[in-house]
């Protein structure tokens, strides 16, 4: 699986990727993190990315030319899906994060500012991703949840099979369940005794009845 990460802060994503399981995922080739800096594909001798928008308005807009340039190297390599990471895109959940996990490369640029360049989103982008009903100061963050949480569901890289099928059995019910571990008992708190009873069977029922309600997977 490789992504490739089109932005104007790239030691974010790059501090991001030097740790914990991504990182190892990467050293085990399981998963390839390359990151691209926006300035570097600036035809403007001060590296500049943004404009303001035509027919006025608050804050400032991503120059097409850039993105175009970027997106279109990276391209070259290989086919990809481009993803936009914005406020105004589809709510990121896990039945797509698994289907992003089937891609082999996915392309996600990080929006700034007010916005992309229409033409751009029009021309290049193929759908536009949100990881929540609120509103970042750029995509780096969200283009780094999704890495994370596409990269858990490739082979290996988290290497309990039994906690990603346990994952999906569970997302299809829409809920999680409380869970505990040592020690059994805890400033006064103790650990549920039917999860000590080694029946699966009761473990179960007891896990639905206290059931925790998840987001929205539709």
């Amino acid at each position: 699986m490789k992504f490739s990460v089109v932005t104007i802060f790239p030691d974010m994503i790059r501090n991001f990727i030097g740790f914990g399981l991504i990182k190892r995922a990467i050293e085990n080739d399981l998963i390839d993190v390359n990151v691209y800096d926006l300035r570097d594909y600036s035809r403007d001798k001060h590296k500049k990315v943004d404009d303001r928008p035509f027919g006025g308005g608050a804050g400032m807009v991503m120059m097409a030319q850039p993105l175009f340039d970027a997106v279109e190297e990276i391209k070259k390599k290989s086919n990809a899906r481009v993803i936009l990471l914005s406020a105004y895109g589809k709510i990121l959940n896990q039945k797509k994060v698994k289907e992003l996990s089937n891609d082999e490369h996915l392309i996600l640029v990080c929006g700034r500012y007010e916005g992309v360049d229409q033409r751009f989103i029009d021309s290049v982008v193929d759908e536009e991703i949100s990881i929540g009903e609120y509103v970042l100061m750029g995509g780096e963050v969200a283009a780094e949840v999704l890495i994370e949480s596409v990269s858990r569901m490739i082979e290996g890289v988290v290497g309990n099979k039994e906690s990603i099928e346990k994952e999906i059995y569970y997302e299809k019910r829409n809920y999680s369940f409380p869970q505990y571990t040592q020690p059994r008992e805890f400033r006064g708190m103790k650990v549920p005794d039917v999860l000590l009873s080694g029946n699966h069977k009761e473990i179960e029922e007891w896990r639905y009845k206290n059931r925790k309600k998840g987001g929205n997977n539709e």
